[in-house]
């Protein structure tokens, strides 16, 4: 079973759940635009995808600057804001296994499979 956070508004994340459909892949949705993630969650999130924290997030989002956020921010500040403006993770993100990638591009996803 893969768990796929999806916005379904964006064709990225549209586009890879297409993909992971036709290759057959169990696939459970996560709106987490309305299933607003916690920290732990978050975390958890990150220590799956691997990599620093500003990776998994979306820096072009008004909340980004917003928030008064950069490149440099602490990691914390950069988790909390993105459990306060979910907008900010990067989509799609597809988990399996304690194993997580970002959808971008596409073909990223086939890693799950």
């Amino acid at each position: 079973m893969i768990t796929y956070w999806h916005n379904p508004r964006c064709s990225k994340s549209r586009a890879g759940l297409q993909l992971l459909q036709e290759r057959g892949a169990e696939v459970a949705l996560r709106l987490y635009l309305q299933e607003q993630p916690s920290l732990e969650v978050i975390t958890a999130l990150h220590k799956a995808l691997g990599g620093a924290v500003i990776d998994m997030m979306r820096c072009g989002e008004k909340p980004f600057k917003a928030l008064g956020l950069s490149k440099d921010s602490p990691e914390a500040d950069l988790l909390a804001a993105m459990v306060q403006e979910p907008i900010l993770l990067e989509r799609p993100i597809a988990v399996k296994q304690g194993k997580a990638v970002i959808g971008r591009p596409t073909e990223a996803l086939e890693a799950l499979l």
